[in-house]
């Protein structure tokens, strides 16, 4: 089974802060990480890292060509990847103290793909292969259309969740990878979608699988020292994703899934935190 993830690739500047800036507050940052990033990007290193077959669909301005090269470095094929005459996407990020972090995402490079490049990037996957998509790209609604008629399952983690989400067909939604927050806005949509399966992060207090016919099925967290979250959602859905294309069933794909976002949150970086699969074997293997 191939993952097919049309997504963001961004240069991620993360600023360490002892609190998250409020309106009209001028302060000062005590350390900057420029690394790698966007949900696209951090997912798809991650899918590849976790074992799985991921091809990355996207784009990048001519100062990308470095993540690139690291998305092949990492396993993830690359030829779907488009350079434009735009700049590469980026992302301010403020971590705090604690760990937690706001975020200003700059689309740039990754609203210059368009419908007819997403369809293509498709023509040789086969029925059963999934489709993962975000809302930090243009064309995913093309993309999907062009999925479901290749009979693929199509994937969503609505992330950033904002209007454009309402507007995409998300009846054609096998899947939904979401977060509290985005769960509820989920919800408030009503239709298909509010029934549709889903898993559920839910920070600290772990996950929840649920899906039509079966009972709701959870997964605790697992207590680590937490100093950036940037990319523990996108470390996730990577290694939930690669687990159940492995035939993991629910409840260890859950596990496998919080074990790698529980390594990530104890690293500094987005995709540059995302563990390799055999640190995560580690990690199960001492508990």
């Amino acid at each position: 089974m191939t993952i097919f993830n049309l997504g963001s690739i961004n240069i991620d500047r993360s600023y360490a802060l002892d609190h998250v800036v409020v309106q009209g507050e001028t302060t000062s940052a005590s350390a900057l990480l420029e690394s790698p990033g966007g949900k696209g990007f951090n997912q798809s290193i991650a899918l590849a890292r976790a074992g799985a077959a991921v091809r990355h669909i996207g784009a990048v301005g001519p100062d990308g060509a470095r993540l690139v090269a690291m998305l092949g470095d990492a396993g993830a094929d690359t030829a779907r990847i488009a350079v434009v005459d735009k700049p590469t996407g980026h992302a301010i990020i403020q971590v705090d103290r604690d760990g937690r972090n706001a975020i200003i995402v700059f689309a740039a490079a990754n609203g210059a793909i368009t419908a007819e490049a997403a369809r293509a990037a498709l023509a040789d996957a086969a029925p059963g292969d999934i489709l993962l998509c975000q809302n930090e790209t243009s064309a995913v609604a093309d993309a999907m259309r062009e999925a479901k008629a290749r009979k693929m399952r199509i994937v969503l983690n609505p992330s950033p969740f904002d209007e454009k989400i309402a507007a995409l067909p998300l009846e054609l939604v096998d899947f939904f990878l979401v977060n509290e927050t985005e769960e509820a806005a989920l919800q408030a949509l009503g239709g298909k979608a509010a029934l549709a399966d889903r898993v559920i992060t839910l920070g600290g207090d772990g996950c929840e699988s649920l899906a039509q016919g079966r009972e709701t099925i959870r997964c605790e967290s697992f207590r680590v020292k937490a100093v950036d979250t940037t990319a523990a959602g996108d470390t996730f859905t990577g290694y939930y994703l690669a687990a159940k294309a492995a035939g993991m069933d629910e409840a260890a794909a859950l596990r496998r899934a919080s074990a790698a976002a529980a390594i990530s949150v104890t690293r500094r970086g987005a995709a540059d935190s995302i563990p390799l699969a055999a640190e995560v074997d580690a990690f199960l293997a001492a508990l």
